[in-house]
C-alpha cells in the first residue's frame, strides 16, 4: 500500500494548482477504497469519505476536509485514463512479481458498452479491454470513439499491451486479419472465434468438421480432448478437435501466422433434454490440444468480467455522463475486482459481490485486511 501511494505522488495534476483543494492521490484513494466498500456513485463515495475521513488521514492528508461529491466526479473526470490504468498495473506487477511464468497466459479482448453514460443522442461509452485470465487482470484498455468500432479499437490497444508470448483470444467481433496480423507481429499467438459473418471462411471450416470421418481421424491421433462438468442441475460434455491439416483453405494464406483450425462441440443435459451447441476457431497455435482447449474455454473470463462490472459494481445503472469519469471509474471497478478476487474477509466463502457488502460493514478493520496484506 506504502508503495501505490508513493506511485501516485508521481501523476501529473493537470489542474491549477493555486485554486486545488483536494489533491489528487486523496481523490483517488477515497475512490479506490469507497469502491472496495460498497460504494457504486460519486455521493455515497463523498458519504463514506465523510464518515471516515479519520481512517482515511492515515493514508492522505485530506487537508481541506472530505471533498464534495461534484469534487470527486470533476477531478476523476481530469485524470488520463492510461495513467490511471498504468498505477493499476503497477500495482498488479507488485503482486506478481514473485510468480513463474509456467503456462502461456490467456489474454482476452473483449468490448463493453456502459449503457447509462449517454445524454442527447450521444452512443453510451464503449470500452475493449485486455483481461489476464490467470492474473484476473485489465492489462489496458481502450475507449471506441463515437464514430468507431472494436475493429479500429482493439489494433490500438495491442499497440499498448505486452503480449508477447501470450495467446490473444478473440470473438468474432474482432476476427479480422489485419487483428491476426498485428498479434502476430507482437509475437503473440491468436485463437480467434468464427461465426458465419465470416463467410465461407467459417463454411468453410463448419463443412471440414462435419465430416465424421475427419473426426475420428482427428480422434486417433490424440489431438481431440473431452471434459463434464455438473453444474447448476445441468451436465455440460465440451469435446474439442483441432488439426493442423488446413492446407485446402482456400483463406489460409490471408491469415498471418494461421496454422490450425478448431472445433468446440458443447452438449447441455437437463431433466431428459439435450442441447449441443458448436464452435468454431482459427489459430497460430499448431498441435497443442491443452494449450488451445484453455484457451477457448478461458475466453469466457472476461464476460465474467463484464458480468461482475454490471452485477457486483452495477456500472450499467451509474449515470455518470462524462466520458474521461466513467471510463475511469470503470478502471477503479476492474482494479477492486482484481482485488477482491484473492480478498479474505470472512470464514464463508463468499461471491465478490458478498465481499464488497462485507467491506461495507466494517471498513476499518477489512480494508486494512485486504490492502495491506
Amino acid at each position: 500500500m506504502q508503495e501505490l501511494l508513493e506511485w501516485m505522488e508521481y501523476i501529473e495534476d493537470s489542474r491549477q494548482q493555486s485554486k486545488v483543494r483536494h489533491t489528487l492521490k486523496d481523490i483517488l484513494v477515497i475512490v479506490l477504497f469507497a469502491t472496495l466498500a460498497n460504494a457504486d456513485d460519486w455521493v455515497e463515495m463523498a458519504l463514506f469519505a465523510e464518515d471516515y475521513q479519520d481512517y482515511l488521514r492515515k493514508y492522505i492528508e485530506l487537508k481541506n476536509g472530505p471533498p464534495s461529491h461534484d469534487t470527486l466526479r470533476r477531478v476523476m473526470g481530469m485524470v488520463s485514463p492510461e495513467i490511471l490504468q498504468q498505477l493499476y498495473g503497477k500495482w498488479q506487477e507488485r503482486l506478481n512479481r514473485n510468480e513463474g511464468e509456467l503456462l502461456k497466459k490467456i489474454i482476452c479482448i473483449d468490448g463493453k458498452t456502459m449503457r447509462s453514460n449517454k445524454r442527447n443522442g450521444e452512443k453510451p461509452g464503449h470500452i475493449v479491454s485486455a483481461w489476464s485470465k490467470e492474473d484476473g487482470y485489465c492489462l489496458g484498455q481502450k475507449a471506441v470513439g463515437e464514430k468507431s468500432n472494436e475493429i479500429t479499437a482493439i489494433p490500438e490497444l495491442l499497440e499498448k499491451i505486452q503480449v508477447k508470448g501470450q495467446i490473444v483470444t478473440i470473438d468474432a467481433m474482432g476476427t479480422q486479419t489485419a487483428i491476426a496480423e498485428k498479434i502476430r507481429n507482437k509475437r503473440a499467438d491468436y485463437v480467434l472465434s468464427l461465426k458465419a459473418n465470416q463467410g465461407t471462411l467459417y463454411e468453410d471450416v463448419r463443412e471440414y468438421f462435419e465430416d465424421p470421418e475427419f473426426r475420428k481421424e482427428i480422434k486417433e491421433r490424440g489431438i481431440y480432448k473431452k471434459t463434464q462438468e455438473k453444474a447448476h442441475g445441468q451436465i455440460e460434455t465440451r469435446e474439442y478437435y483441432q488439426t493442423e491439416k488446413i492446407k485446402w483453405l482456400s483463406q489460409k494464406k490471408a491469415w498471418k501466422g494461421l496454422k490450425s483450425i478448431i472445433m468446440e462441440r458443447k452438449t447441455l443435459e437437463k431433466e431428459g433434454k439435450r442441447l449441443i451447441e458448436y464452435r468454431y476457431f482459427i489459430s497460430s497455435l499448431k498441435e497443442e490440444i491443452e494449450t488451445v482447449s484453455r484457451a477457448v474455454r478461458g475466453h469466457w473470463s472476461i464476460e465474467s468480467m463484464h458480468w461482475h462490472l454490471d452485477v457486483t459494481f452495477r456500472e450499467d445503472a451509474n449515470t455518470t455522463i462524462d466520458k474521461m469519469a466513467a471510463q475511469n471509474l470503470n478502471i477503479i471497478r476492474k482494479w477492486s475486482l482484481s482485488i477482491l478476487k484473492t480478498a479474505e474477509v470472512s470464514r464463508h466463502k463468499l461471491s465478490m459481490r458478498k465481499k464488497r457488502y462485507v467491506i461495507g460493514l466494517r471498513p476499518i478493520k477489512h480494508l486494512e485486511e485486504v490492502l495491506e496484506s
